[in-house]
Order: structure tokens, then C-alpha cells, then sequence
């Protein structure tokens, strides 16, 4: 133990073996003598996203807590977050705090590097903004194609050895093996063409993708370091289809970037032993080749389609010259989001009794609309549910309800009935039909 040989354990500077500081020189002596490194793969944090009119920021400080505890047990080395730090280009104040506090603990106060890319939710110019002071704790945010990162050593003594556009190479004390790594945060087609100064506008947006990693990696990546991809896209294996399900209900609108085609994960070089990818809220490893590209998942099940995934994030054990092994850990805090049907009232309170944490898209089956004092039952009984749909037994689907010519020359309470059929599948009852001729009465006589 020659590296701690020189400090003193007598008189007055003595240090208990069960001191903080022994504890900490003797973990840096032991990393020393490993080759290995720790990584903590997270992504799509969405900070400040609300369910319908429910917040979810007391939910994501405990999961962000429980992320920070996971980095400290695993010891970790570095941490990778995936994009989607935020949920809008303008974030709450109370997000933004969030974000700042949970990065300085995650960051273990500047001794743990963090590097974060931007993702589709995120503004460029709002995650750039706090960088020049965040990277002296150890905090690197990237969010253009066209941004570099400075060189230098920061007062951690984690030391950024080269820096370009899309690329980083940096060592962390303890560990002389370098680290390098690709970043590819978010962009469209057209702002990556500007970024890239691409002359050639009608170059495929995979083309120009594949040239610029490829570039990277062949002048940087060799087998003396750790190689790792971070990206903010949405990757298929060709060949396979694209899932019709694949993305939450947030993100579907982008589910081809900036109109762009999907990518493929062999665009990414085969020098890399590991792609964090973000931007897909369901954790899985989309391919194995070149190496394994993994989404992390979010931590917080943040929509309906989301309902019963397990959230994780994934721990990387990377060594240079060789394949990695990684681990999924799974978030259990915050309200778990759930789709449930029932056809009896009695049925669906017991169930909402035994799951009092969690929100809800509750389906009631019922001959007719639900009425007033079966609405009113259910969302006493939990104060989760965001969603109440009914749905009718054997609607009148099969008969043909659309107006016809001859159907215009019947009065207004015939048209109604025919609308109420052909939007509801019900009769409508006696007591909705006299509601509609006090107000055919009243527009009358207005």
C-alpha cells in the first residue's frame, strides 16, 4: 500500500483506519490498481412534466435521490444522461432547481464527471447556459453539433485531452486509461446540415451521421481506452420494421427525427463498446452489434402507454481492448401508472383500495353512460384517477346509424336520437331526452 505509505498514523496528524479520509485515500489507492470503469447510463429525466393537472415533481426527487444512492453503492466512476433533461424549452423554476441539486450530489460534488447531452424536449441555449460554471463541478453539458468542449483540467483533476465537434477524450484521477466518447445530442435534418456546414442539402441525414461517428472514431478510438456513444435518436436494426408502438405518446410525433428516416444501430462505429442511447422511455438493448445499444429507460412512467414498464438504470463496467458488461437496476420510487377495466362498481373499489399509490386509466363498463353517483363513488375512493372512460356493452356498431337524405326531413328529437345512437350506441334514455327539449324549448322562445 505504498501509495498511502507516506501519511502518518501517530501523533498529532494521526488517521483512524475507519476515518473519512483513510476511507478515501484507500479507495483511491484501490482504483488505482484496477483497470476497470463504472458508468451510470440514464436518460429522458423529463423534469417538470406533469400527468393531465397532476405535478410530478415530489415523484422525481425521490427517483433522482434513488439514482444518487444507486451511483454511490455501485461507485460509480461517470455518469452518462441520454437527453431530455427537461420536459419543456422553458422548465419550470422548480425543475431547474431540481436539476442543479440532484447534479451536484450526483456529481459527488465535482469528484464524479457527468456528461449530458440535449435531447428533443430540451432548448439548447437554455442547457448551455449554466455550462462554464458546471463543468468546475464536474458537469458537461453538450447540446449543439457545432460545440466544442475546452480543453484543460478542472480542480477535480479530471483532464479533457482532446475536444471537436461531437467528440470528447478525457481521464479521470485514478485511472489512466483514457475515456472516449461520441456525442449526439438532438437535432433535425436541417439544423445538423447547418451545423455541419453539410454544402450537399440533399445528403442522407443517415450518411452524414455514419461519416461524422466514423471520422471520430477511426482518428481517436483505438483499443488503448474506452470507447462509448452517446446519442439522442431513435435506432432500429435495419432491416426490422418500425414498432407502431415503439415510443411514448409524447414523443410519437418525431417518431422519424426532424422528418428524417429512423437510424441504424450500424451506423454506429464498431470501434465503441457501448451506445446510451435516450429518447425511448422502455429500457432495451435495440441490438448487440457493433456493441450493446441500450435505452436506459426513463425514471418515471410518464404517460399511459408507459403503463406497467419497469424503469431502470444501467450500470456499464467497461475496461479498454475489451467488451463491456452492463446491468439494469430498476427505479422503484414514484406513483406507478396503471390501465384497468372493470364491469362492477364493488370490483374496481376494492382494487382501487389495494393500490392507493399510483394514477390511473380507469375503463367502466356499463349499458349506458356512467351516471353521476357511480362517477362520484369512484373518485372518492382514490385521488389518482386521471382518466375515467366508459365504455358501452354491445354498442349498435353493426347497424348502419349515418344520416341519410330522408333522415333531414325528421324533427330535431329524431336527429338527436340518430346522433346519440350513432355516437354512443345507446338509446338515449328518457330522462337525456326531456333535457334536450328544455333547451330546444328555451333556444325557441330566445
Amino acid at each position: 500500500m505504498g501509495y498511502i505509505s507516506n501519511y502518518s498514523f501517530s501523533g498529532e496528524n494521526k488517521i483512524g483506519f475507519s476515518s473519512p479520509t483513510f476511507i478515501s485515500l484507500f479507495c483511491q489507492a484501490t482504483r488505482k490498481l484496477r483497470k476497470m470503469l463504472k458508468i451510470l447510463h440514464t436518460a429522458d429525466w423529463h423534469l417538470g412534466k406533469r400527468l393531465q393537472e397532476y405535478t410530478r415533481i415530489e415523484e422525481q426527487k425521490l427517483v433522482l435521490d434513488e439514482i444518487i444512492q444507486i451511483a454511490d453503492q455501485e461507485k460509480v466512476d461517470l455518469v452518462l444522461l441520454a437527453g431530455d433533461i427537461f420536459d419543456s424549452f422553458n422548465p419550470s423554476h422548480e425543475a431547474v432547481e431540481l436539476l442543479y441539486k440532484s447534479l451536484r450530489k450526483l456529481s459527488n460534488n465535482g469528484h464524479r464527471p457527468i456528461f449530458a447531452i440535449s435531447g428533443n424536449h430540451d432548448s439548447n441555449q437554455f442547457i448551455e447556459a449554466p455550462d462554464p460554471l458546471a463543468r468546475e463541478m464536474g458537469v458537461f453539458f453538450y447540446s449543439r453539433f457545432d460545440s466544442v468542449i475546452p480543453k484543460g483540467k478542472i480542480e477535480s483533476g479530471l483532464e479533457i485531452i482532446h475536444s471537436e465537434s461531437g467528440f470528447v477524450e478525457f481521464s479521470i484521477p485514478g485511472h489512466s486509461i483514457p475515456i472516449r466518447l461520441i456525442l449526439a445530442p438532438y437535432a433535425t435534418e436541417l439544423s445538423l446540415k447547418t451545423y455541419l456546414g453539410e454544402g450537399d442539402r440533399e445528403k442522407e441525414f443517415r450518411t452524414i451521421l455514419s461519416e461524422k461517428w466514423s471520422n471520430l472514431a477511426d482518428r481517436y478510438c483505438d483499443d488503448q481506452g474506452i470507447n462509448l456513444f452517446m446519442g439522442h435518436f431513435f435506432f432500429i436494426q435495419e432491416g426490422q420494421p418500425i414498432p407502431t408502438n415503439a415510443e411514448p405518446e409524447s414523443e410519437r410525433p418525431i417518431l422519424h427525427v426532424g422528418g428524417a428516416q429512423a437510424l441504424f444501430t450500424q451506423q454506429i462505429p464498431p470501434q465503441m463498446q457501448y451506445a446510451a442511447l435516450g429518447h425511448l422511455h422502455r429500457y432495451h438493448a435495440v441490438n448487440q452489434k457493433p456493441c450493446p445499444v441500450v435505452y436506459a429507460s426513463s425514471p418515471l412512467a410518464y404517460s399511459f402507454s408507459e403503463a406497467d414498464q419497469e424503469k431502470k438504470v444501467v450500470i456499464i463496467e467497461a475496461e479498454a481492448g475489451k467488451p463491456v458488461s452492463y446491468t439494469p437496476i430498476e427505479l422503484k420510487k414514484g406513483r406507478p401508472l396503471y390501465r384497468v377495466k372493470f364491469e362492477q362498481l364493488q370490483e374496481a373499489l376494492l382494487w382501487l383500495e389495494k393500490h392507493p399509490y399510483c394514477f390511473v386509466e380507469l375503463t367502466y363498463v356499463t349499458e349506458q353512460s356512467i351516471d353521476a353517483s357511480t362517477r362520484k363513488a369512484l373518485l372518492k375512493a382514490h385521488d389518482g384517477i386521471v382518466n375515467l372512460i366508459p365504455q358501452i356493452k354491445n354498442p349498435r356498431a353493426q347497424e348502419d346509424l349515418s344520416l341519410k337524405a330522408e333522415d333531414l326531413e325528421k324533427d330535431m328529437l329524431a336527429l338527436f336520437q340518430l346522433y346519440y345512437q350513432n355516437s354512443k350506441g345507446l338509446e338515449a334514455n328518457e330522462e337525456l331526452m326531456e333535457i334536450f327539449k328544455e333547451i330546444i324549448s328555451t333556444e325557441e322562445n330566445s
